[in-house]
């Protein structure tokens, strides 16, 4: 376990090494300052490795956005948000996800996938004023296509469609339809942790890009 712990601060500090090349002292103090609280978090078991050297590389893209970052920031009681940041009067909520499948949902895993995304997206925007998600590039996200459409073009068929989906496998608590009918994303952010950097598309280019090349299908409403 301690040799875990160890790899887990050598790793976080290679990364940093990476990071923090030409950036003003600043952003350095601030990129450090997130690297130890994840290993202080790492140390209570709460993260691991491939989420937290994503949630790192995000960071720095943030902060040299002119965002004030936290991560593992508790929203509530329950949700526990992976980036929050907030530049000015708003504020910024990402989510990481690595495309790891719990090996009770070996069976199903796309669709459990789709679910769990539905429900990050619903749950976590009504906290933001933007909503992203982030991922790896060697990952196809396959949240619901309806998610990335505005609001006010959802159907109420597609609305139900989706409560069904979470419902299957998130109740507690259930979202709602009124959740779903307002919850929304704004960017996907995909993160190369082999180059330290980040990329950012609009969902609903993403989702046309993916549909059209076939690589995701839409779950929620087949």
């Amino acid at each position: 376990m301690n040799n875990r712990k160890e790899r887990f601060e050598q790793d976080l500090t290679a990364l940093l090494s990476r990071l923090t090349l030409g950036v003003e002292k600043e952003v350095e103090n601030k990129l450090n300052m997130l690297k130890d609280w994840l290993v202080n978090l790492q140390k209570e078991n709460v993260v691991k490795i491939n989420h937290s050297v994503m949630e790192l590389v995000c960071a720095k893209h943030l902060i040299l956005k002119g965002y004030e970052v936290q991560l593992e920031y508790p929203l509530n009681e329950v949700l526990t948000c992976d980036l929050y940041s907030i530049k000015g009067y708003g504020n910024l909520i990402v989510e990481i996800e690595t495309g790891f499948i719990p090996p009770e949902y070996a069976l199903c895993p796309l669709t459990y996938t789709s679910a769990r995304l539905a429900s990050k997206i619903i749950r976590y925007s009504s906290f933001a004023g933007k909503f992203a998600l982030g991922m790896p590039p060697h990952y196809i996200l396959p949240f619901p296509r309806v998610l990335a459409k505005p609001p006010r073009r959802r159907t109420p068929e597609e609305i139900k469609a989706i409560k069904k989906l979470c419902d299957k496998y998130y109740q507690n608590p259930p979202v709602t339809e009124e959740e779903i009918c307002n919850a929304r994303i704004q960017e996907i952010y995909i993160i190369n942790v082999d180059q330290a950097k980040v990329q950012e598309i609009d969902p609903e280019a993403y989702m046309k890009r993916a549909f059209s090349k076939g690589l995701i299908f839409d779950y929620a409403v087949s």
